[in-house]
Order: structure tokens, then C-alpha cells, then sequence
């Protein structure tokens, strides 16, 4: 066997063992105790529906095991997620917040850079003299405030020390 890491955004509810052997329709095995707490969890990525109940696939977890693999994501209870643990989601389209951030309604986006453009006319690309095709490399985007008070992108955002070490960080809808 190999060794893997993997990052998947679930849902799920707690239910014990004897709860989910019932939901399925399932007998518990006499070597199991259904009292056992975890949580049901519903896979949204991938694998065909396995209930008439839930879009995604469905199976059980044991409580600890559930727990050291998976974060709870709610900005509204200032969720407890790393960095290196959105990174995987924002490289996916997500967008991302800390509760630690002064300005109301910041996020941030992963822009994954664009092969190949050709800066059209009075861009600053084009005034730099750039007027072949360029790479535009990938990068970070910020949603705030300008110095005008009005919303707007900044282009190359950067994490500070103290944003790579927080764990205060959440997935924004």
C-alpha cells in the first residue's frame, strides 16, 4: 500500500452506528456496537448516489477518525481552517475569508494565470512595450476595499506570516 493525502469537501451530519445501519436498511453485525457516534457523510464529488435520500455518495464514520480528517467550514462560527487546508479549494474555484481580517466582506481568489494573451492597446502591459504574447502566471486576487472606499479587485494579493499560520480561515459562498 501507498500513501495518500486527500482533500474533499463533504457534508455530513452526526448519527451513530445502529442509526445509520438503519437509515440503509441494514442489520448491525453482532461484533459492532451501535452506539458507536460518527457521522454520516455525504460525498458531492464524485461516485454515483447509493440512497434515494442524499445526490452523492453516502457512508458512515467513526467520530475520531471523522474528526482529524475534516474541518468544520462556517464563517459565521469563525471556522478553524489552515490555509493549507483551503488552498486545495481555492485552486478549485472557491473563495476565502479570514475572521481575523478587519474590512468587512474581504475574500480572496486563486487566479490560475492565462498562457497566453496579447495586451491590447492602452493597457499598461501594452504602454510597457509589451505588444507580443505574454504569460500571465498564477496568482492571488483580493476582494476589498480601495482607498476611495469603494469595492475592488487587488491584483497579487500576498500572505502575510500571520495568514499562513492562522487558523481562522473559511470557505465564502
Amino acid at each position: 500500500m501507498e500513501q495518500y493525502i486527500g482533500t474533499k469537501k463533504i457534508n455530513a451530519t452526526p448519527m451513530n452506528r445502529q442509526d445509520y445501519n438503519d437509515f440503509r436498511g441494514w442489520k448491525l453485525p453482532e461484533n459492532e456496537t451501535g452506539n458507536d457516534e460518527g457521522y454520516l457523510v455525504e460525498y458531492t464529488d464524485g461516485g454515483k448516489p447509493n440512497t434515494d435520500t442524499y445526490k452523492g455518495y453516502v457512508s458512515w464514520s467513526p467520530k475520531d477518525v471523522f474528526e482529524q480528517a475534516y474541518h468544520r467550514n462556517s464563517p459565521q462560527l469563525n471556522s478553524n481552517l489552515t490555509f493549507d487546508q483551503i488552498l486545495p479549494e481555492l485552486k478549485l474555484g472557491s473563495k476565502a475569508a479570514r475572521s481575523g481580517w478587519n474590512g468587512k466582506g474581504m475574500w480572496i481568489i486563486y487566479v490560475p494565470g492565462t498562457p497566453s494573451i496579447i495586451p491590447a492597446e492602452g493597457t499598461p502591459y501594452h504602454l510597457a512595450g509589451l505588444i507580443e504574447e505574454l504569460e500571465i502566471l498564477p496568482h492571488f486576487d483580493m476582494y476589498a476595499v480601495n482607498s476611495e472606499g469603494r469595492r475592488a479587485m487587488l491584483p497579487g494579493w500576498l500572505a502575510s506570516q500571520s495568514d499562513l499560520d492562522a487558523n481562522d480561515w473559511s470557505l465564502v459562498d
